[in-house]
């Protein structure tokens, strides 16, 4: 049997900057140069305004949990093994809101409004945006 592996991103137009800069451990967003408004995920007009005039920007890496879940049964078998896994939906200090996995935490630990920290898990050949509680050093 072959090995079953996990499915990662495939980079489009809009998002290819943003998963290049994950690669090299930095958290990117968008921000707009009309409104000023902050965006996440990558896309080609800003929401508030329609401008197309975005711009990345490195994001300051912090956040907040705003909510989570536990997931106690696998969404399919390259996850089987990673179970018990959160899924959270985090508040970046930028002002967008990103769902991904917190890690390095027990799951008891875990809480709305707890700050969080990014940290890059790298699956096959790409890195993902995970959170950890601030303060956990490895």
């Amino acid at each position: 049997m072959a090995d079953i592996v996990k499915p990662v991103p495939i980079p489009d137009g809009d998002s290819m900057y943003f998963w290049e800069r994950c690669n090299e451990g930095k958290l990117v967003v968008q921000h707009c140069a009309d409104c000023g408004r902050h965006v996440y995920y990558p896309r080609a007009y800003c929401p508030r305004c329609m401008s197309g005039e975005l711009e990345w920007v490195e994001c300051l890496g912090r956040g907040t949990v705003y909510s989570y879940t536990v997931a106690y049964r696998p969404s399919g078998p390259a996850f089987a093994d990673d179970c018990p896994y959160v899924v959270a939906l985090i508040d970046l200090a930028e002002g967008v809101r990103m769902m991904s996995n917190i890690v390095n935490a027990k799951l008891e630990d875990i809480h709305c409004d707890m700050q969080v920290e990014v940290v890059f898990k790298e699956v096959g050949e790409v890195k993902l945006p995970m959170f950890q509680p601030i303060g956990i050093r490895f």
